[in-house]
């Protein structure tokens, strides 16, 4: 017997077919959301507190990063900055003397490299703990170089630590880090300032800091003694600026550290020059030695003044929060 409420479910079911075919007939209205903004931290050893200056005057300005990529010792701020430490980074670059710096240098010339790295993990792992990159509050990537194969790639899982360290492990100076099977040194390698990195994690605007921008004809003098205290030469001769200066030839220490930077140097006018930031940051720091770890203070204003005078390109980043990507699709057209 006919049932009287086939034709009623034949009616809701037509209804439903016509509303579904309107809904795949209508182009989906853009979703609104905050315009995300990136910061892309290089690499530069010692010069990097650099950076800590310079994310410091962001927040006195309301600028705030939601992705942060680091390279080398741009991986140690950027990590700490994302894992909502930067404040406890600072006091500890604060706090270091000639004296301190060189006892976190455990040098090993037995190792994969002259320093083992071992008291730089213990003092890192004081500071972020076991805390996983996955789990922070920010978005973060650290940049580093698989040993095998020369790839490039991004740590955006996993141990902050072991990707820090991953990342700054400088070839010849630093022993490589072991993770999952495979051996990694510093990304500076291969990206020195990761602007592309923030773009692939979704910046809509990306600002990139080089510490190492005006470091051209500059050595860096590391004393032949590596054997005794005193090995790395914490007073150089960085103030003498003219070729030949010094008679006496550079030591192997001192050819790796000359060698990897002007690789580096190369490496991110080339890499800046094809993906170009929205705002560049250029910090005046090379009279600066790249082991001088403890001039901090000053490297942390030398941050804070490459800031400020990049203030007129970052206006636009201080309200960013309150506008979205359609809001800008829409003034552009």
């Amino acid at each position: 017997m006919f049932s009287p409420k086939i034709p009623e479910l034949a009616a809701s079911i037509i209804r439903k077919n016509a509303r579904d075919a309107l809904d795949a007939a209508t182009p989906d209205k853009p979703k609104k959301r905050r315009l995300r903004i990136g910061v892309a931290l290089g690499a530069g050893a010692a010069r990097g507190w650099s950076h800590i200056g310079i994310l410091q005057e962001f927040a006195a300005h309301d600028i705030v990063p939601d992705i942060v990529a680091g390279t080398s010792i741009g991986a140690v701020v950027g990590g700490c900055y994302a894992a909502g430490r930067l404040d406890l980074l600072s006091d500890f670059a604060l706090s270091l003397t000639k004296r301190r710096v060189f006892g976190l240098m455990d040098l090993s010339l037995s190792g994969g490299g002259l320093v083992a790295g071992h008291k730089l993990k213990k003092a890192l792992d004081e500071a972020l703990g076991s805390l996983h990159i996955e789990d922070l509050p920010k978005r973060f990537a650290a940049v580093t170089t698989e040993i095998k194969t020369g790839h490039e790639v991004w740590l955006r899982r996993g141990n902050l630590v072991e990707a820090i360290r991953a990342s700054y492990a400088i070839p010849g100076i630093f022993e490589p880090v072991q993770i999952d099977g495979r051996w990694f040194f510093d990304g500076a390698l291969v990206n020195p300032v990761p602007v592309t990195i923030c773009r692939a994690l979704g910046a809509d605007r990306v600002i990139a800091v080089n510490v190492m921008s005006d470091h051209a004809s500059r050595g860096t003098i590391i004393d032949d003694s590596l054997g005794r205290e005193g090995a790395f030469d914490w007073d150089r001769q960085q103030t003498a600026k003219d070729e030949g200066s010094s008679s006496s030839a550079p030591n192997i220490a001192t050819i790796m550290l000359d060698a990897f930077n002007i690789a580096q140097d190369r490496i991110s006018r080339s890499r800046l020059a094809g993906d170009p930031p929205d705002v560049l940051i250029n910090a005046r720091n090379s009279h600066v030695g790249l082991f001088d770890f403890h001039r901090a203070e000053e490297l942390i204003e030398i941050g804070r003044d490459a800031a400020r005078r990049s203030l007129d390109d970052l206006s636009e980043y201080r309200d960013l929060s309150a506008r979205t990507a359609t809001d800008t699709v829409q003034s552009a057209a």
